[in-house]
């Protein structure tokens, strides 16, 4: 049905599942366990997760990333309540408005530095508490890494956490890649989310090896109660919820999950030294996590858009992104390279006697 070999750049979601993933799955199939979550894996699943967010923590196995995030602000919100986060958050941008029309919630946008908030973003939209014609601020939602492929530091988060929290705000975590921000940094997961002061995570699976299945991760036990009623009419609740449990165990029971976000970190960073020095080629963002994004010229964008699979991100300005996965390998990284190089010489570049060499060495 399709080239197994094929690699693109276009998303970590293009990925298959981790063989291990794949192998947990097979071993979770045999006989029969209860559903709706109250099978051993999922049982072996909360024990997993306390590990790696602390003792109180208690994870919710949902089916997307999107249902994630819509029961967390639900958990976390009044009806009147509104969510202050980035301006190129993932919540806002490409959620299709499910926060809003299925969460109720409205988002209040700050701009952000390369996608991160700061506390002095906030104090714009931080304010008419108490006013009843301005819903109520009540959630500040970071995303680590950040949907610019940034990542910030349990600082940051912390200083975040303590201006909302003095605000009688809650922090949520937007964790699809929070993998990736650890890897970055060589810290545990709970340094940006139970010990930086967050009180509730949606955390990633799909893009980390997984076949599908994110978790709705409860910090604060005050916002366990209604955990179980959302996600049921959020239509969240998988009934066969041992195979998306399973995976998390897979993932995060070893090292499995730290691994794969080292290798497609490591294959951004290889992008990265590939194209930052090809004429044309403007890099936008810091590289931290397993994204690239890039300016180029249109004729060389058009080019490379006839042999391969990316996102304009900015369509204005020629901006891109790429993004590398757990299965990203250097061959695939340097025939990318190549063929970035080739389009921008071909566009006008430099054509120097290196730049001809860079073409060729990849």
């Amino acid at each position: 049905m399709h080239d197994t070999g094929l690699r693109e750049f276009a998303s970590d979601n293009y990925a298959g599942v981790h063989p291990d993933v794949l192998a947990a799955i097979a071993a979770a199939n045999g006989g029969h366990q209860v559903s709706y979550g109250h099978d051993v894996h999922t049982g072996r699943l909360q024990e997993v997760f306390r590990q790696h967010f602390g003792p109180e923590a208690r994870a919710y196995p949902v089916l997307t990333g999107t249902g994630a995030n819509v029961i967390a602000l639900l958990a976390a919100c009044s009806r009147w309540a509104s969510v202050i986060c980035a301006d190129t958050a993932h919540l806002h941008v490409d959620e299709c408005g499910a926060p809003e029309k299925v969460g109720g919630v409205k988002l209040l946008t700050v701009p952000g530095e390369h996608g991160k908030l700061t506390v002095s973003a906030l104090e714009r939209e931080a304010r008419g508490f108490d006013d009843e014609h301005r819903a109520q601020p009540q959630v500040v939602s970071l995303a680590q890494a950040t949907e610019l492929g940034t990542v910030y530091s349990p600082e940051e988060i912390r200083a975040i956490a303590e201006f909302a929290h003095a605000r009688a705000m809650l922090v949520h975590v937007d964790g699809a890649r929070l993998a990736n921000a650890a890897a970055h940094t060589g810290l545990p997961l709970r340094a940006f989310t139970t010990d930086a002061g967050a009180d509730i995570v949606s955390f990633g699976g799909t893009k980390n090896g997984m076949l599908l299945g994110e978790a709705v991760v409860v910090l604060d036990p005050a916002l366990d109660h209604g955990i179980p009623y959302l996600r049921k009419f959020s239509m969240q609740l998988a009934s066969k919820m041992r195979f998306v449990s399973a995976q998390f165990v897979a993932l995060l029971e070893g090292d499995l999950w730290l691994r794969n976000a080292r290798q497609a970190n490591e294959m951004a960073r290889l992008l990265h030294e590939g194209i930052r020095d090809v004429p044309g080629v403007n890099v936008t963002n810091p590289v931290q996590s397993n994204a690239v994004f890039a300016t180029l010229p249109a004729r060389a964008l058009a080019e490379l858009h006839r042999r391969f699979h990316f996102y304009d991100w900015d369509e204005s300005t020629g901006e891109v992104r790429w993004m590398t996965s757990f299965d990203t390998t250097p061959e695939d990284v340097h025939a990318f390279v190549r063929a970035v190089r080739a389009a921008c010489f071909r566009d006008g570049g430099e054509d120097t006697e290196a730049a001809r060499a860079g073409v060729v060495a990849g």
